[in-house]
């Protein structure tokens, strides 16, 4: 019998900032130690062999990060994430301006020097970098499949396409436009947004479930049942409940702190997963959708 797809629910680092607060910041041990206290499989951030020492300690995964567009630092930047023990390194290439031709050539460059150092490098779809725009991303991703013969391995925040196109619910009838791309993917980060933020609050003032979350959650739950349609035996799927902080001003000082908010967000993530996942092995109808609940 084929084996069934494995899903790793990994915590952002960033998600920890200034927590609990700005003059009470934990240490690094203590965050990495709340990330398997509270149930994740692991931890991304851009990583170094301190971050590889305490994951190995607490029996955490780690996905590595690089934001770049420069080809003469990628394989620095490759070996160091190595070094925290990178499964896979998420990848932020080049700039909004990095024309086309230019950011796949990068693309491949990237992707081939981590094949060479044996880690997968995924592009992430963001702004502020070459994947900034869906018609930039797509063509970036047909550069390289003409240039390579293969899919583009992609890291997919669709909050950021929500937000360049001002979208309205329901938002995966626009952004799942390319499942082939979906499915080939191995990261996800499963931010909530919509068209106007691209981080909303998993839950409201009274701490239930916000509205905004409502409105996404049904793209949580397309997006796993198109990737479940691909050739998945076997195959990690590493999902981030990406919370963003208030320092950088993902989150807002009077919404719900980040980290209590992805832990929340975890657990929704997981039950889609596990309904959308039953409704692929089974016979049972798979228009059943999962309660959401705090």
């Amino acid at each position: 019998m084929p084996a069934a797809p494995r899903l790793h629910l990994i915590a952002n680092l960033w998600t920890l900032w200034d927590h609990p607060s700005v003059n009470r910041e934990w240490s690094l041990e203590k965050k990495i130690a709340a990330i398997k206290d509270a149930g994740f499989d692991g931890f991304t951030f851009r990583l170094d062999r301190e971050h590889g020492r305490l994951a190995q300690k607490h029996g955490l995964l780690t996905i590595g990060f690089i934001s770049s567009g420069n080809p003469a630092e990628f394989a620095t930047l490759i070996r160091q994430n190595i070094d925290g023990g990178a499964r896979r390194i998420n990848v932020q290439l080049g700039d909004h301006d990095t024309p086309v031709e230019k950011a796949t050539r990068l693309a491949i460059r990237i992707i081939e020097e981590g094949e060479k150092h044996g880690v997968p490098c995924d592009i992430e779809v963001h702004r502020d970098t070459c994947t900034e725009t869906p018609e930039k991303t797509y063509a970036i991703a047909a550069g390289y499949k003409r240039a390579t013969g293969r899919l583009l391995p992609m890291t997919w925040d669709f909050s950021h396409f929500a937000v360049v196109k001002h979208l309205a619910p329901p938002f995966w009838e626009r952004l799942i436009e390319n499942p082939k791309l979906v499915q080939h993917a191995r990261q996800f980060h499963f931010r909530p947004f919509n068209g106007h933020h691209c981080q909303v609050p998993v839950t409201n003032r009274t701490g239930r479930i916000s509205p905004e979350l409502r409105q996404w959650h049904p793209l949580l739950e397309k997006t796993l049942e198109t990737w479940l349609r691909g050739k998945q035996d076997g195959v990690d799927l590493y999902a981030c409940p990406e919370m963003g902080p208030v320092r950088g001003g993902y989150n807002l000082t009077q919404l719900p702190n980040s980290w209590r908010e992805a832990q929340l967000l975890r657990g929704i993530i997981a039950r889609a997963w596990k309904i959308a996942l039953r409704a692929k092995t089974s016979t049972r109808s798979s228009h059943q959708r999962p309660r959401i609940h705090a």
